[in-house]
Parts: C-alpha cells; structure tokens; sequence
C-alpha cells in the first residue's frame, strides 16, 4: 500500500466519498436534478423521499446521542497501558495526524491538533524514561505539488516541550498508517514499541505494526469520548439531542476507521 501519486489521489478521491457529508450531499443533489424537470407525481414523490432521507440522515449522523457512543466503541478498544517503573521499550513511535500549512493569516506552519497532542503524549511518556527514543512519523499528503512534512513539525514541537532533537527520528514519507508502519520498520527495524496515536485510530494502528513484526504496547490518547459507551446514557445532557458539527466530524472518524480497517483486512495489512 506504497502508493503511487495517481493511486494515492484515487485512494484520498474514494475515502472523500465515505465522509459521511458526502451522502447527505448526494441526496440533496438528486433531489436537485429531479426538482430541474417538471414535476410529476412520481418525480415529486421522489423529492420529497431523498430531501426527507438526506434530513434525517444529516441529524442522525450530528447527534451527540449517536456519535459519542460509536467513536467511543472505538477508543475502548485499547485501554492504557498500566506502566510500571521497570517498563522499557526501544522507542516510543507517533503518529503523524495532519498539518496546518503557513499561509497569508496563519505566520507558520504547524502540527494539527491531533498531531501536537499525539505527541505531547509522546513526550510525556519518553520524559518518564520508557524509551531511548522517539519516533515520529508522517510525511506531506498533499496529492497535487508538495507541502511540508508533519514529522518535522511534530519534531518540532517535541523539542519545544523539551526532548533532546538527538533523541528524536523521524520518517518524512509515510502518507498512511500501513506506510507509518513501514517507515519505521525502515528506522528502527522490528523492536519493542509504545505505539502512540488517538485512541479512535489505534484499533486499526496496533495490528499494522503487529503485521511488520513490532511488539506492540498501545498507548492511546487524544480521547474525544469521556466515558465508556455503555455510561454515556447514564451522563445524558439536555442539548445532547441536538445536532452539532463536532458530532458529525465524529462521526466522519468512525465510519472512516471502520472502512480503513475493512480495507486493509482485504489487502492483507492488517
């Protein structure tokens, strides 16, 4: 799963299409090409179904009473770890996740949210002296003209927070998890690793590195659930009825976790 710049923009023009957004889209858009002819009873019957459809679909997939409880099925999937002093491990590897680009408003470049917490959570545990090393992984996304590198952001991000720049690595070209994996199998070779990532994106994560021949210790972090799924019902909040665009871009990470690790299940990744 190295792509090849046209096959990595097909596989980021495909995964454009799971967004959830993106269904609600289309049925609006059907509905608008319907409503272009004159209307039959037929046509009009068909309006109003996709216009209906694409309403519920949209509140459904933005309420907090159906995201929380399906991202949190996800970040349940591994706990953390329960460390002890005598744990040690040959690095500590982070996942890229994204990059905000320099541009007329924004003065620099810089690390994504995920990306900044996923490695201040990093930091955090090569600071209580789990591993030698640091390992950050992410490369530029960019599928047209090329754009910074999220591992040397993140590289610097981790120096600013105090790690020693001789006690990082990093691997600039991964563009996906299952070449996150395999950069850094390039870096360090197979060895003993805390594997840090959002909690949502680790199901799928672990078993990738699992695949290279990592010895693996979950270490996940960037949690957007508070509680378990099975306590959010106990922790309703009255506005957690109503629809909002955290709970749907939620609901966007759960669905394309879930299709990621379908995926690579096929492709033998995993």
């Amino acid at each position: 799963m190295e792509l090849t710049p046209f096959f990595f923009g097909l596989y980021k023009f495909v995964k454009y299409g799971l967004y959830p957004l993106t269904w609600v889209v289309l049925l609006l858009g059907m509905a608008t090409v319907l409503a272009l002819f004159p209307f039959s009873p037929t046509r009009l019957r068909w309006v109003r179904k996709l216009l209906l459809s694409a309403l519920l679909l949209l509140v459904a997939l933005s309420s907090p009473l159906v995201a929380t409880p399906l991202i949190g099925l996800l970040e349940s999937w591994y706990h953390p770890p329960q460390l002890t002093s005598s744990d040690h491990f040959d690095a500590i590897v982070v996942l890229g996740g994204g990059i905000e680009e320099k541009g007329s408003l924004r003065p620099t470049t810089e690390p994504s949210s995920y990306s900044r917490n996923r490695t201040t959570c990093g930091v955090d545990l090569y600071q209580q002296g789990y591993a030698p090393t640091l390992v950050l992984t992410g490369g530029d996304a960019r599928i047209f003209g090329t754009g910074p590198q999220e591992a040397v952001e993140m590289q610097r991000w981790a120096v600013r927070l105090g790690i020693p720049e001789s006690a990082t690595r990093i691997d600039t070209e991964a563009r996906n998890t299952y070449e996150n994996a395999t950069g850094t199998k390039r870096l360090i070779g197979p060895a003993s690793i805390l594997l840090v990532s959002s909690a949502s994106h680790l199901p799928r994560a672990v078993p990738v590195f699992t695949k290279q021949g990592f010895r693996v210790t979950p270490a996940p972090c960037d949690y957007a659930s508070q509680d378990l799924p099975r306590e959010n019902w106990d922790n309703i909040d009255p506005f957690d009825v109503l629809p909002n665009d955290t709970s749907l871009q939620r609901t966007r990470e759960v669905v394309t976790e879930v299709a990621g690790i379908v995926i690579y299940w096929v492709a033998g990744k995993l």
